[in-house]
């Protein structure tokens, strides 16, 4: 186990290595040194591996006792040579069998590890070895890189491990994954999963000492974000400045009670308006929408389980214990609901045998699932087709012009012609509407956090207080303005 110097020159006439035998080796910056030890035994097999290369005698010696040190602790087996991509796929194979068992993770879940294990970790650092050659400046250029996909590089050459990436989206699926820059939510997945990777590399696995991707995750910011994005209301002063400038002043952003409301009015023709509607007033999730099954639905009692969600191409669970919940909902969304029924029996009809009975409560005309991307791009138009309506009108365009020219009913522009301007939100948004307003409503928040189906009434406080408190003033300046008084001014 002593440490010895070896290199990598050849014999001229044989070819063959010349390792620990070079008669150039007593030169001083010839060659390295390296050291084996012996190894727990696998399989009743004798191991002993091999380390280096290190630049001088100490290096090598300092090594070797750690290694020592640490493959002499019980149930250790020491693996120095195991790279990292070939223990994210043994350890995600572990996950995988244990979802097959029923007592592992979601299918979803596991999807997106094995989709940021292929697209990212893999390609930018699963050729290193874990030992000796994966630590923090590594991990630190994985994500500078993962920064730089699909941004200008002003001239520049992608670097190696940029390029690596790059190549891995392009083979995806034989097209490329996408052409949208990576968000730095995106980036932070990448971090939970590498480093619950290496967290058990260091304490289940025992295979390095300490986890080098600990504490090294920073936002575009610099200093790490905390906490997640809260909503911002769009009061008459930011559509004011959105109408001016176009800049929408955070990423969440909640429509007022009135602004819902002109939503709801213009999308009553639409065919997915029951969806729309289940959505802003009791604060599904897109998943959950999709995912609902008829069985799970009362129209009598008024009741819908909310126990499955589809969050992709795929039926899951829903996201969390907490998120498995019965909501109560009034009549008028009876209503809605009792009449989406009999339209899509109607449809059933009309398809006859090319109906596909899904047994979805929202599905294609002739009964296939929904896909939820397709659901929010579809919101997506509705909310620009009634900005549109309100930009044509502004020209001078009179409503029968609108319904010739742009392809709409009458009643959408009779509707975004009465209402409010109506600035973007996504589809989610219509979740964080249907929790603002209940809250400002007076609805107490145990309530509001058991229809939502959060893990606690402080994590509804934390992320909707402050905006139902901005709608509820906002409200009360209305009906003040609303009340005419001769003595006020």
């Amino acid at each position: 186990m002593r440490p010895y110097k070896a290199c990598s020159c050849r014999d001229p006439e044989t070819g063959r290595l010349l390792g620990k035998k070079c008669p150039d080796l007593a030169k001083r910056r010839h060659g390295k040194w390296y050291a084996r030890y012996e190894a727990p035994k696998v399989n009743g097999k004798r191991r002993q591996p091999r380390i280096g290369p290190f630049d001088t005698e100490t290096e090598c010696k300092a090594a070797l006792i750690e290694v020592l040190g640490q493959s002499g602790k019980a149930g250790r087996e020491y693996d120095r040579k195991i790279t990292l991509g070939e223990y994210l796929e043994k350890r995600h194979a572990w996950r995988v069998a244990e979802a097959e068992t029923g007592d592992g993770l979601k299918r979803s879940t596991l999807a997106t590890d094995r989709e940021i294990i292929d697209l990212y970790l893999k390609p930018g650092l699963g050729h290193l070895k874990m030992v000796d050659q994966l630590g923090q400046d590594q991990i630190r250029e994985l994500y500078t890189a993962i920064r730089q996909i699909n941004r200008d590089p002003e001239g520049k050459r992608p670097s190696e491990m940029l390029r690596r990436l790059l190549e891995a989206r392009a083979s995806r699926d034989g097209e490329r994954y996408s052409k949208r820059p990576v968000s730095e939510s995106r980036i932070k997945r990448v971090h939970i999963v590498l480093n619950a990777a290496l967290n058990d590399a260091v304490k289940v696995s025992k295979i390095i000492p300490e986890n080098p991707a600990a504490g090294i995750f920073r936002s575009k910011g610099g200093a790490g974000r905390k906490g997640r994005a809260k909503p911002l209301l769009w009061t008459d002063e930011r559509v004011a400045e959105w109408e001016r400038t176009g800049k929408i002043p955070a990423k969440v952003m909640v429509w007022t009670a009135a602004q819902c409301g002109a939503f709801l009015d213009f999308a009553e023709g639409d065919r997915l308006y029951p969806l729309w509607h289940l959505a802003a007033y009791w604060g599904m999730r897109r998943g959950e929408l999709v995912g609902l099954d008829w069985p799970d639905l009362s129209l009598e009692r008024r009741r819908l389980h909310v126990r499955q969600s589809q969050p992709d191409d795929e039926l899951d669970d829903v996201k969390t214990e907490d998120s498995d919940r019965i909501v109560i909902f009034d009549e008028p969304t009876g209503e809605v609901l009792r009449a989406w029924r009999k339209r899509q029996l109607e449809e059933r009809v009309a398809w006859g045998e090319a109906w596909t009975d899904t047994g979805r409560v929202f599905t294609r005309e002739d009964g296939q699932a929904l896909r939820p991307e397709s659901v929010s791009q579809h919101f997506a138009r509705l909310v620009r087709r009634y900005a549109s309506i309100r930009r044509h009108h502004a020209k001078g365009w009179t409503p029968e012009m609108i319904v010739n020219r742009a392809r709409v009913s009458m009643h959408e522009v009779t509707m975004a012609l009465a209402g409010p301007p109506l600035p973007p939100v996504r589809l989610h948004d219509l979740r964080h509407g249907s929790a603002t307003m209940l809250l400002a409503a007076g609805v107490p928040m145990k309530v509001v956090s058991e229809v939502l189906g959060h893990a606690s009434e402080s994590f509804t406080s934390d992320v909707y207080a402050v905006v139902a408190e901005e709608l509820a003033e906002d409200a009360a300046a209305r009906i003040a303005a609303f009340v005419p008084r001769r003595n006020r001014g």
